[in-house]
């Protein structure tokens, strides 16, 4: 379900999906996908609204995608015997994630 919340970040209302819930020490905090927006961003649960129905049924700008068949690669060090391989990764690099978006800017 699609709901509005206000990004600190934006300084506006905007559309999410809530992806988890965090218990804090102060409140809840909503982990959430702003779909005109595709970011991520945390939102306090005092700031969190229904949408209303009329909406709700605009299509989002943004959708989430992987890329197809691509794996993540990272480059290992072995200090002991002096090299270095590219080899399979569980996450992508930061500096892999900032380059992909230049790409696509």
């Amino acid at each position: 379900q699609v709901y509005v919340v206000f990004s600190e970040e934006l300084k506006c209302w905007c559309r999410a999906l809530v992806q988890s819930v965090r218990c804090q020490a102060d409140g809840y905090q909503l982990s959430c996908f702003l779909v005109d927006y595709a970011k991520y961003c945390y939102v306090p649960s005092e700031s969190i609204r229904v949408l209303p129905g009329a909406f709700a049924k605009i299509p989002h700008r943004a959708k989430k995608c992987r890329l197809h068949c691509t794996k993540p690669l990272t480059l290992h060090i072995d200090y002991c015997e002096n090299t270095a391989k590219i080899g399979p990764a569980k996450r992508w690099d930061t500096a892999a994630i900032q380059h992909f978006r230049k790409l696509l800017e």
